[in-house]
């Protein structure tokens, strides 16, 4: 009779132990965006040109609307704290994106920047605001 209550409860943590992780994994690609500063689409600023900004990260995706004068990218998602980094020679290395880092050396992970669909050819200093310009930062792996 003991070892049948140790195998039911030994079962029954089990069986919790596995439902919590498939929580945890549905409910936002782990801890990454634990740290987010925002899980759902948003609309952010004001100002004459309006652009859309998404983030992907752990195979989730979050898109803001963003109205700012901002002559460049960076200064529109500054503004708003959704991008951090290090200054470099080339501009900001953008090690942070909607609070979540990303950090190459630690986990082989870097944020990539798209511009309209396509891998931009220049970075986020550089790159003008165009209004209904279309702008991502994506989590990649090396």
């Amino acid at each position: 009779m003991k070892d049948r209550t140790k195998m039911t409860a030994l079962a029954l943590a089990l069986l919790l132990c596995l439902s919590l992780a498939a929580c945890g994994g549905a409910e936002g690609g782990g801890s990454l965006w634990d740290s987010a500063l925002y899980t759902a689409g948003t609309e952010l600023g004001e100002g004459a040109k309006t652009i859309t900004f998404e983030c992907t990260a752990a195979g989730r995706t979050v898109a803001f609307t963003i109205h700012t004068d901002a002559e460049y990218l960076r200064g529109a998602l500054e503004e708003h704290g959704l991008i951090a980094g290090d200054e470099s020679e080339f501009g900001l290395y953008v090690k942070s994106v909607n609070g979540m880092a990303a950090d190459y050396e630690a986990d082989g992970l870097y944020w990539s920047l798209y511009v309209d669909g396509e891998y931009a050819t220049s970075g986020v200093d550089t790159t003008a605001v165009t209004d209904g310009g279309s702008y991502a930062f994506v989590c990649e792996a090396a």
